[in-house]
């Protein structure tokens, strides 16, 4: 598997230089470099998921990095200056990628399941995969508000702001996604509360995870509220999306990473 996760991580480099070595356009070249970004670690999935499922820090950040790079793809479908992200994105998709490679030796256990059918299980699980993904979109492009509003106030654009989207788009872009994070994290604490009744008969055990990721709901909830009502937007509002992801990388990967590396 290691020689399949490093082809997996060389699979998304081309697509990381695209951006400030090509046409700055949605054409043939960025497609096809999404297409092999996306391939390398389905391929990784389909092995390492081939006998059932598996738990571990290395899948969850290999689903993670597979998960993200579909919903860019509609993103950059949709959306005429989305596809601008790819240059902060897939940095940080490398790094994940570095990690799960180097957490390869704690890819984890086939799932053992509990009382509660596979259906929901799975669907909970689905569900919380595109939280984390559509979070994770939000929070670049809350960073490249970021620095788009930093350079504006600077007066002085750099060649990173230069393929960014405009600060408008962006900030357009991070408000849709946010929007989109809430309904569907509201639908995984449901899908999760449902889980949980199912395995022990309650439907909320206080933990970690659970904490964080209502946390994180309620944030973004809130989020969303001021800045309807105050038009909150730039680097503050940047911020905030930004410790939001803080805390739901905490209750998904992070908990992962304790349980399997620190503790495991």
């Amino acid at each position: 598997m290691t020689l399949l996760s490093i082809s997996a991580l060389i699979a998304l480099i081309p697509a990381a230089i695209l951006p400030f070595r090509g046409s700055g356009r949605r054409d043939a070249l960025f497609w096809l470099l999404l297409g092999v970004a996306l391939a390398g670690p389905l391929v990784w999935l389909l092995l390492a998921f081939g006998t059932g499922w598996r738990t571990g820090l290395a899948p969850a950040l290999w689903l993670t990095v597979a998960t993200v790079l579909v919903f860019f793809g509609l993103i950059a479908l949709v959306s005429r200056e989305g596809f601008r992200l790819s240059a902060l994105l897939f940095p940080y998709l490398i790094l994940l990628g570095l990690i799960a490679t180097a957490a390869l030796d704690r890819s984890g256990q086939p799932m053992v399941g509990g009382a509660a059918p596979a259906g929901w299980v799975y669907l909970h699980i689905v569900v919380s995969l595109e939280t984390y993904a559509v979070l994770t979109l939000a929070a670049i492009a809350g960073v490249s508000t970021f620095l788009q509003d930093r350079a504006l106030k600077n007066k002085k654009a750099t060649t990173l702001t230069r393929v960014l989207p405009t600060l408008s788009a962006g900030e357009s872009l991070e408000l849709k996604l946010l929007g989109l994070t809430a309904g569907i994290l509201g639908i995984g604490l449901l899908t999760g509360m449902v889980v949980q009744y199912l395995d022990t008969g309650v439907f909320l055990v206080m933990s970690h995870k659970t904490l964080l990721s209502f946390a994180t709901f309620a944030i973004v909830i809130i989020l969303l509220w001021v800045r309807w009502r105050t038009g909150l937007r730039g680097r503050k509002a940047a911020r905030v999306v930004l410790f939001a992801y803080l805390l739901l990388t905490l209750a998904y990967p992070g908990v992962k990473f304790v349980s399997d590396v620190l503790i495991g």
